[in-house]
């Protein structure tokens, strides 16, 4: 419950924060989103790299396995 009022104090102070009137934190605010895009877009393209290497070595590990378990079942027709 405490979790909760925090967050919703958080969230509102940020609103309040960022409404053009009161604190006049706006234009700092569009200045941190301008500078930390390209940031965040480096570190899921990366992400995004690391999964799909991932998924490559996994797909390459499936075809290893499919083989053999082949190769164990014309062996046992045998």
């Amino acid at each position: 419950m405490l979790a909760l009022i925090v967050g919703i104090v958080f969230v509102a102070f940020a609103i309040f924060a960022c409404l053009p009137a009161p604190l006049g934190w706006w234009e700092d605010v569009l200045a941190f989103l301008r500078g930390s895009l390209p940031v965040l877009a480096a570190f899921i393209g990366i992400i995004a790299i690391f999964i799909g290497i991932a998924d490559i070595k996994d797909r390459m590990e499936a075809k290893k396995e499919e083989a053999e378990e082949a190769k164990q079942a014309a062996e046992k027709k045998e």
